[in-house]
């Protein structure tokens, strides 16, 4: 068919390859290869042929300048890199590991690449072949933090130019494991349906490297795992490196994580009516053991993903090959699933895939984000921090005691402390509204969140502020008066000092000692991760509490005479105020004017 196409009409042939090229449809790439070697061969034949220039302009039309560096470089892409050529690359710039360890890597990549093909038909060749284009990715056995030049692990590379929306991965639901393949694996007796999905696949992933083995069908995969000193979650640190973090909310959600997993544990495995006891020939606790659950959570925390598109609904699975992908807080990529098959059919079955959310060069990394994560979050599950994060933020515990006059006799070994005639209305509310009397929000380095200023808001208003209207009546989101904003920001910029104060050394000090690198570097990986999250905790909280003194200034909220409110809503009124007090309202600006000595009539 293809020879009679190129006997009759051989001046279309160029067109349909560069057209087939420049579509960007993946499964036409063979296609321009096959049709590209009849061509050649055609040239044996005495039928007139498309001339070079023609061809040239047909490729121009198709989107390309027409060179002749832009044909071969069309005609290069289509057909793929020498088979081995990228590796070698790779090996050179050193992003293939050391040798020894580097050696066990590779072989245990080649693996992994081997079982995706042979057990999921999934095409991971530098080739192309019918009806596949080259794929574009590579595994890389030691990819480093651009900031830090700390390694983070295996990662995938491009092996050619990436563009925008180009299709990066597709892998068989059926290879991953999830709570439906956990739950064949050790048997629905065990874990039932309702059972948590996190608790469910850590007991496959427990299976399957400690008990089976060799002999787990899931080998290849397993053995690109990492073991948890490889990844080191906050969780699985020592005490010796915790106390590097003292002053950070780190350390108390570390310790809240660890009690909740040996918790976990002690509930599903340990006791009379644990596993380990009930299924001891599923279970046995040579290999169940509290060591070999850190690992196994240590996995899931830093690598499993939210398929939110299955048919079934939505799903928490450990995704083999796409898991290597490393996490940048810039990228917009994010790996989901849909039906197997393509526009016309659909198999049935369905599949991980992943798209490029940008151009990548040849030799970049491949990113994706594990979501707007702050460094805590990624310190705690993931073992590593971002140095130009985004996200970044730091908790800070906002708290006020309601002075009802229970608290205050309570409380109080003198006269001074009066009570407050709004607390057990503002307590009331809180309750209402799901809130506690001490609330933990974070902060980032240019914004805090809305519900901090309306949680505040509330906690200070005064009987003037309220002027006799139940406070449920309120909308905390805007400013109720000048005297109450004035409150409500201090009281941020004194728990942001607070929270400063905890650490024992200054933010100078830790920069002092990043900067000596000779000194650093002798500090483990887990030191220095510490030291470099503290310090960056601490600039985050300087600025913040430098922008809360600023805006202090701008709005005219420093002055001591603000005391109680006196009605002003920073140029916006309360909604019948007008009506009801018989008064307008001052603004900000006219009290900033006052305070100056010029009393300006704005109407």
């Amino acid at each position: 068919c293809f020879s009679f196409i190129l006997l009759s009409t051989p001046s279309f042939i160029p067109f349909i390859l560069v057209e087939c090229y420049f579509s960007g449809t993946m499964r036409y790439y063979a296609l321009a290869e096959v049709l590209l070697a009849l061509i050649w061969q055609a040239k044996a034949f005495s039928v007139p042929f498309k001339t070079e220039t023609s061809q040239k302009h047909a490729l121009f039309m198709a989107g390309g300048d027409g060179s002749d560096a832009e044909w071969m470089k069309a005609l290069q892409d289509a057909s793929g890199a020498t088979p081995g050529e990228f590796e070698n690359q790779m090996k050179m710039k050193g992003l293939l590991g050391k040798k020894g360890s580097g050696d066990d890597k590779l072989s245990a990549n080649a693996e992994l690449v081997k079982w995706l093909e042979d057990e999921g038909d999934v095409y991971l060749s530098e080739v192309s072949d019918w009806g596949e284009a080259p794929h574009p990715m590579a595994i890389s056995t030691d990819t480093r933090d651009e900031a830090t030049n700390e390694s983070s692990g295996r990662g995938l590379l491009a092996r050619r130019d990436v563009s925008d929306g180009d299709e990066l991965l597709k892998i068989p639901l059926r290879l991953c494991l999830t709570k439906d393949s956990a739950r064949k694996a050790m048997g629905e007796d065990a874990l039932p349906e309702e059972i948590n999905e996190f608790l469910a696949i850590a007991c496959q992933l427990i299976k399957e490297k400690y008990v089976l083995g060799e002999k787990s069908k899931f080998k290849a995969y397993i053995g690109v795992l990492p073991e948890t000193n490889e990844v080191n979650p906050t969780f699985a640190w020592k005490d010796e490196d915790l106390e590097f973090l003292e002053g950070s909310p780190v350390v108390a959600a570390t310790r809240s994580m660890q009690n909740k997993l040996r918790s976990e544990f002690e509930s599903l495995l340990g006791g009379e009516n644990g596993l380990a006891t009930l299924f001891p020939d599923r279970f046995p606790k040579e290999h169940f053991t509290y060591e070999n659950w850190i690992w196994a959570f240590t996995m899931l925390f830093s690598r499993a993903i939210r398929l939110r598109s299955l048919a079934q609904g939505e799903a928490l699975a450990m995704v083999p090959y796409a898991d290597l992908i490393n996490h940048s807080p810039f990228s917009q990529a994010y790996i989901d699933a849909r039906a197997s098959g393509d526009w016309l059919v659909k198999t049935g079955e369905e599949e991980i895939i992943l798209f490029a959310d940008r151009g990548y060069r040849r030799m970049e990394q491949i990113y994706i984000s594990y979501g707007p994560k702050s460094n805590a979050d990624l310190l705690l599950l993931y073992g590593f921090a971002v140095e130009r994060n985004p996200f970044n933020s730091v908790d800070v515990t906002v708290g006020i005691a309601p002075r009802t006059e229970s608290f205050v006799k309570e409380i109080a070994e003198d006269d001074t402390m009066e009570v407050d005639p709004l607390a057990e209305e503002k307590v009331e509310f809180l309750e209402s509204v799901g809130r506690d009397k001490m609330v933990d929000f974070p902060c980032y380095a240019d914004r805090y969140p809305v519900e901090l200023l309306e949680y505040l808001r509330l906690m200070q208003m005064t009987p003037e502020d309220a002027r006799g209207k139940p406070l449920a009546e309120f909308d905390y989101s805007r400013s109720i008066s000048l005297a109450n904003e004035a409150a409500v920001l201090k009281s941020i910029i004194e728990a942001v000092k607070r929270q400063l104060s905890k650490y024992p050394q200054s933010e100078e000090e830790d920069a002092n000692m990043i900067r000596d690198k000779n000194m650093f570097r002798l500090l483990s990986y887990e030191k220095r991760m510490a030291v470099r999250h503290r310090r960056n905790e601490k600039r985050l909280l300087k600025r913040t509490i430098a922008a809360l003194e600023k805006q202090v200034i701008q709005q005219g909220l420093d002055s001591e005479s603000l005391q109680r409110a006196e009605g002003s809503t920073l140029g916006k009124v309360l909604p019948g105020d007008e009506k009801k007090y018989g008064m307008k309202q001052r603004t900000a600006l006219e009290d900033r004017l006052e305070k100056m000595g010029l009393p300006v009539d704005l109407r």
